[in-house]
């Protein structure tokens, strides 16, 4: 009888632990909330980067990167976490944020190209060498020429240089960078203006919202909006991506990430 109590406690110890081991492997499963698969607006993308937010008011956030696999169905993580920065005044959801606020735009958008002072690093995307002449537009007084790259500062232009950005003021953040689509002209609606030597867009983008929204090299701390790596970092990330599996940057605090 002994021997069988004894031999009853082993197995109910035994399945006891079982459910333990099961309970903490279901608790070691859990899908963190920037996994792809909890994500809601990625359309076709097969590449994704998540920026996830410490919290609505830091500049600290860590960037993640996901490779859907050949199955269509399975994402798989690219890259360890990488520790970022955002604007110096933490989010605000994309149609809300104000320019000059220092906030980083919260919402899902597409890596349309990459440009750099130096040159091509290897990435498969659209690549512009940038140099002295070169600018972008944030001039909320000329939306033609708002959120675009210029190539020059041409005497006949219409928007200011004041209101824009000399990519060549900032060698170390745009050494390398990535557009983020936010708040930018369609493509098919830029022409180039002959006469006054400029790029302008039939419909302009809200000059409201900001403009210059980038993925770049980290500088001396926080951004005025844009998301900056470390250096290794960023080239890691831009020789991975590929313009024929669609990539996005889905931007967000942790808790907004599902609704970004």
């Amino acid at each position: 009888m002994r021997r069988l109590l004894a031999a009853g406690l082993v197995l109910g110890a035994v399945v006891a632990g079982l459910g333990v081991v099961r309970a903490l492997s279901a608790d070691a499963a859990v899908v963190p909330a920037y996994h792809p698969s909890k994500l809601t607006h990625l359309s076709d993308s097969r590449q994704v980067i998540v920026v996830s937010g410490v919290s609505r008011t830091s500049s600290y956030a860590t960037l993640y990167t996901y490779q859907l696999g050949a199955d269509g169905k399975t994402w798989k993580a690219r890259f360890s976490g990488m520790p970022a920065r955002i604007g110096y005044a933490g989010w605000a959801w994309a149609g809300k944020r104000v320019q000059d606020t220092g906030t980083t735009p919260a919402g899902t958008f597409r890596i349309s190209a990459t440009f750099g002072l130096k040159t091509n690093p290897g990435t498969r995307m659209s690549y512009k060498l940038a140099d002295a002449d070169d600018y972008w537009v944030g001039d909320n007084k000329d939306p033609q020429t708002y959120n675009m790259f210029q190539p020059s500062a041409s005497s006949k232009r219409t928007w200011r240089t004041g209101e824009a950005e000399r990519l060549a003021a900032y060698p170390t953040q745009y050494e390398y960078a990535a557009v983020v689509n936010f708040n930018r002209p369609a493509a098919a609606t830029v022409t180039w203006d002959a006469v006054r030597s400029q790029y302008v867009t039939s419909k302009p983008a809200n000059v409201k919202l900001g403009s210059a929204i980038f993925l770049h090299v980290n500088g001396a701390g926080s951004t005025a909006g844009c998301v900056s790596l470390r250096r290794a970092d960023l080239l890691k990330v831009l020789t991975w991506l590929d313009p024929d599996e669609r990539p996005r940057i889905v931007m967000a605090v942790k808790a907004d990430l599902a609704k970004a």
